[in-house]
Parts: C-alpha cells; sequence; structure tokens
C-alpha cells in the first residue's frame, strides 16, 4: 500500500517537497493504464460529474487490490497516495468522497457495467493476445447482511435483486446476489455479470448461451470456432439446443440413467487410456495429485447423440467413497444379522456338513461368508472315577469368517470414482480433442471459481452507499476489473518463467515456477519516493534485488514510480496460447 509521509531529516532543506512509500499498488495501476479502463469506462459513461467515471472506477480498482476493504473509506485512502501517479490526474481526494462514488456508481449502472466488462475483455484478449478459443462459466452466490428491504420487488428491473436462493455458502439464512464470470486462460474474465440472487444456475447458463456467440464475435471468433466449458448444470434440454452449432464440454449429470450405465459399461470393458496426472502443482504429503484414465463412449440425450468420455480419477469425489464405505459397512451389518443364534457345535458330521453348506449361502451385495468344520474331542457328562480318565466323544465345531467380495468392492470404488465428460468436441479431424485434452480443457475451470473468492467480500456489499441493488451491480463490475487485472499480472510473471526458463523468487526465499500475483503484491514494500515542489519525481530508495526481478517479470521498471504516463509493450507476454 502506498503511503505518504515526511521526508527523513537529511532532506528537510527540499521546501515543499512530499516522500511516498510505494508498494504494489504503481505495477496495477500499470497494468490499469494499459487496458485503458479509464478511457473506456469514460467513452461508455456519459457523465458531466467533476471526477469523471472511469477516474472514479480506477480509484476503486486499485483500493479493491491494495488489500483493504475495497472502497471503505476511498477518500481517506487516497489522502495518503501520489493520486497523479495512479490515476494519471491529479485529483484531490475529497472529490472521491462516497456521495461522488454513489453518483459513479449509478452511473456505471444507467450505462451498463455488464458492457464495460466486455470492452476491458476485449482490450485484454487484444492487448496481451489471450486465447479465447477456450472460455469456461460459472456463478456463485454472495451474502449480504442487510435487510435490502423492498428488493424483490424494486422498480428497477434491471438491477439485481438481493433476496434468498441457493447458498453456495451454505447460508441461506441469509440474502444474497449472483455473479456469473465468462472467463479464458488461467481464469481471467472476459464478461461478467450480476444477478437475482435467486438466479438457478441452469437458467443462467441459458441466457448465457443466447448470447454467447456475440460476445465472442467482439474477440474474432465465429461459431465453432471456439468450446464453452460449464459445470453439470448446463446439461439440460434447452442449454443443449441453445448451444446449436457451438462447441461445448460439460459433465454429464449423474440423475440422467445413462451416466451410471455408460459407467458401468465402461468399467466392465476395462479398455482404459492412461491419462497419468494432469495437475500443475507438485504431489504433496498431504494432497497428492490425482492420476487418470479414460474410456471413450457415446450416449443419446433429447434425441442426439454425443460423446461422452468416462474418466477415472483415483482420488475423485471423497462423498461417493465414505458411500460405497457406508454399504460396505451395512453390507457386513446383514450378514452378520442372518448368522445371529446360528448353532456352531454339532454332534454329528453329517448335520455339521448339512448347516456348512447354509451358511457358504449366505451372502449379500459386498461380501460373502466362508466356513469350516473341524472335530475335536469332548467330555462326556458325568464325574470319571477315581481310576479311570474322562470320556470323550467326537464332536464338530462349525467355524465361519465374513470376507468382502474383492472384485465386487473394486468395481464399486472404481465406479465411484468415475465421472463423465459431455461434449460435441469430436476427437480426431478439425478442431479435435483427445480425451487427455479433452479433461484439461474441462479442468481449466478452476481457474474460474478460485477467482471468486476474491469477489466474495461480505465487508464490500455492507457500506451505507451500496444500500441499492443498482450500485451492488456495479461494485459487482468493479470487483471483476479488479480481477482481471490480478490474473493478467500473474499471467504475465507465468509467460516470463515459460519464455526465459528461469524460477522467480516464491515464499521463504524460495525459487518458483508457479509466482502469483499475491507474492508480488507482499513483497513490493519500501520503494521511497520524493516528489519536488514543480511535481518532478525522484527514487530516493530504489526497489532492492527482488522486487527489481519481479518488475522485470511484469515488463515494467523503475519508471512505473515516478512516470504518471508509464506505459509498457506487453509482447514479451503475448506467449501464452
Amino acid at each position: 500500500m502506498d503511503a505518504m509521509s515526511k521526508l527523513p531529516p537529511e532532506l528537510e532543506g527540499l521546501n515543499g517537497a512530499t516522500s511516498y512509500t510505494h508498494g504494489f499498488l504503481p505495477l496495477a495501476a500499470a497494468y490499469c493504464r494499459r487496458l485503458g479502463i479509464i478511457e473506456t469506462v469514460n467513452r461508455l459513461v456519459p457523465s458531466k460529474m467533476n471526477v469523471s467515471p472511469g477516474i472514479m472506477i480506477q480509484a476503486m480498482v486499485l483500493d479493491t487490490l491494495s488489500g483493504r476493504s475495497p472502497l471503505y473509506r476511498l477518500e481517506e485512502f487516497l489522502a495518503e497516495q501520489d493520486i497523479e501517479l495512479l490515476l494519471g490526474e491529479n485529483v484531490e481526494a475529497h472529490k472521491f468522497n462516497d456521495t461522488n462514488i454513489g453518483r459513479s456508481l449509478d452511473a456505471v449502472f444507467n450505462a451498463g457495467a455488464s458492457k464495460i466488462i466486455t470492452e476491458i475483455g476485449v482490450n485484454a484478449t487484444n492487448i496481451f493476445n489471450l486465447d479465447p478459443t477456450t472460455v469456461s462459466y460459472d456463478t456463485t452466490s454472495t451474502n449480504v447482511w442487510g435487510d435490502y428491504r423492498g428488493c424483490e420487488h424494486q422498480e428497477e428491473t434491471d438491477a439485481p435483486k438481493i433476496t434468498y436462493g441457493h447458498s453456495k455458502d451454505k447460508r441461506p439464512d441469509l440474502k444474497q446476489f449472483m455473479t456469473e464470470l465468462l472467463c479464458v486462460e488461467r481464469g481471467i474474465p472476459i464478461f461478467g455479470k450480476t444477478l437475482d440472487g435467486n438466479s438457478s444456475d441452469k437458467t443462467s447458463n441459458n441466457k448465457m448461451l443466447s448470447h454467447i456467440s456475440s460476445i465472442m464475435a467482439k474477440h474474432g471468433l465465429g461459431p465453432e470456432a471456439f468450446v464453452y466449458v460449464a459445470d453439470s448444470a448446463m446439461v439440460t434440454e434447452k442449454n443443449l439446443q441453445e448451444l446449436d452449432i457451438n462447441k461445448f464440454v460439460s459433465r454429464l449429470p449423474a440423475n440422467y440413467s445413462t451416466c451410471n450405465k455408460t459407467i458401468i459399461a465402461a468399467v466392465n470393458a476395462d479398455k482404459w487410456t492412461e491419462l497419468g496426472v494432469l495437475a500443475e502443482n507438485p504431489d504433496t504429503a498431504n494432497r497428492p495429485a490425482a492420476s487418470y484414465k479414460a474410456c471413450e463412449a457415446t450416449v443419446d440425450l433429447h434425441r442426439e447423440t454425443y460423446r461422452a468420455v468416462v474418466v477415472h480419477s483415483d482420488s475423485y469425489d471423497k462423498r461417493r467413497q465414505k458411500k460405497v464405505d457406508k454399504a460396505l459397512v451395512a453390507s457386513e451389518k446383514e450378514i452378520k444379522v442372518k448368522l445371529k443364534g446360528q448353532i456352531s457345535v454339532f454332534s454329528c458330521e453329517a448335520d455339521a456338513t448339512q448347516a456348512q453348506l447354509q451358511i457358504n449361502k449366505i451372502a449379500s451385495s459386498f461380501h460373502e461368508t466362508t466356513s469350516s468344520v473341524t472335530s475335536f474331542q469332548a467330555n462326556l457328562p458325568g464325574r470319571p472315577s477315581a481310576n479311570k480318565s474322562a470320556s470323550t466323544t467326537t464332536k464338530y465345531r462349525l467355524g465361519w469368517e465374513i470376507v468382502p467380495k474383492k472384485e465386487v468392492v473394486e468395481k464399486a470404488r472404481t465406479i465411484a470414482g468415475c465421472f463423465i465428460l459431455l461434449t460435441n468436441v469430436p476427437k480426431t479431424g478439425k478442431n479435435a480433442l483427445n480425451s487427455k485434452e479433452l479433461l484439461r480443457t474441462y479442468k481449466g475451470q478452476y481457474g474460474v471459481e478460485s477467482g471468486f473468492a476474491f469477489l466474495k467480500d461480505p465487508l464490500v456489499v455492507n457500506d451505507t452507499f451500496l444500500k441499492k441493488p443498482n450500485r451492488i451491480d456495479a461494485l459487482g463490475m468493479v470487483l471483476i476489473i479488479a480481477l482481471i487485472v490480478w490474473r493478467l499480472m500473474e499471467r504475465a510473471l507465468r509467460v516470463y518463467v515459460k519464455n526465459t526458463k528461469e524460477l522467480l523468487p516464491g515464499w521463504e526465499n524460495r525459487k518458483t515456477d508457479k509466482p502469483t500475483a499475491f507474492m508480488v503484491s507482499v513483497s513490493m514494500f519500501g520503494v521511497i519516493v520524493i516528489m519536488l515542489r514543480d511535481g518532478k519525481r525522484l527514487i530516493l530508495k530504489p526497489p532492492r534485488s527482488k522486487q527489481a526481478i519481479y518488475l522485470r517479470a511484469l515488463g515494467l521498471n523503475e519508471l512505473v514510480y515516478i512516470d504518471p504516463k508509464f506505459n509498457f509493450k506487453p509482447e514479451f507476454y503475448m506467449g501464452g496460447k
């Protein structure tokens, strides 16, 4: 976080000069500038305010990226910053008050928040050469703590309704709104929108599919030129029809009867193609990477035939494996009940053998019974005489053991470890994806899910000027833009590693090939800049060695701390496809 401070004693002779201790924000501001956030917002949002909407939105984006609770006392926050360096204009801090913020959010809502995100997404794709041929879609819910009375019946029909709905955070007692994201590469949003709190994933998928072609056309892609990736909520008759000729990858829901039948057929056939480990991160003792295998099949849904890839993961769905564990316990208990009261000692071998045959027939879904008959000598009743040994007779003991049906249990666990990827992407020919490529494409969905944590801060929506749903809609746009900047910076770090084969500093001074934007944000404190009365800036304390490495990896240099117009060319970072 940038912080303004008094000059040290040795520089007090520089009358009227001010010093700033910079951190991560000048780097983020450079990426905002490269994306053209201010210009894009000002072009799309008509306004006569004394602070342009673009300036206000970029200020809120940078505040979000600062690590503070976004938008909380923005005026006080910016009073400690070099505003001209971060926003390109020397705007007085008091103009970033709650009233002006609210007016800016209202203006953004009226212009269309999703329209602005779409334009910035196009900028990101063109400037950083993102690969839009695979797009991932998902939604999440965000809880709010206020009553939001009347929001379910608000007059502003385009504003999201703050109401009760299916809570993905397991807080059905709280009202909420939903957020949808359409992302490329490592979860970089190119489209996003705030939805009603009771929105259904099936319905929101349908609405997205109804205009996905127009969104992708802005990125220069026509039908069949991209693959739409979504979770199993997408798979409905209406959604599959809405896709038309567009390509998709999803997961076949287990409530389709053909799902379990296709999995069982694949397990019985036992003709798997080994896919190996696909995880980006290495194994750890606590979280070993999953290994996959696949089997190609087809399924018929709603009068159409689709490609179905049965995928087995050796660590898939712990809940389903626990279900098998419970079934095993119940299966063993079933046999124990049947064996209760069974006679185990017989005087006649034929009787013992007959009982053994009956016990060997006792079985359940996952267990069977094995038994054996052994003879032993038993004393006859009565006390023997003093000079004679006890009289004995031969008896027969029936023993049994409950044992699992190994092949059946193994098959059940294999079935529990399977899911089906449903797609219309061909496995051969033009734009084909084999089983491994298809699974890797689907797994890219995690990038969208990991971005949702960035957007789910309850404090954001509790401030008084956000009690209007239309302002929450505009705030959602601010957070999504902040996520775009964050993801682009992280992508730049990883492309740098890929292109140079040079590892970057990670945690605890360890080198890493998976650097994150968060690593940079917590490592960039301490650069001191003085600004003279004439507005000239001088670096008093330059970036340290580790900080300089991060700057280089991001395509930046020391000028980012002293030049409000600093811009950079990201050609080096255009190799991420």
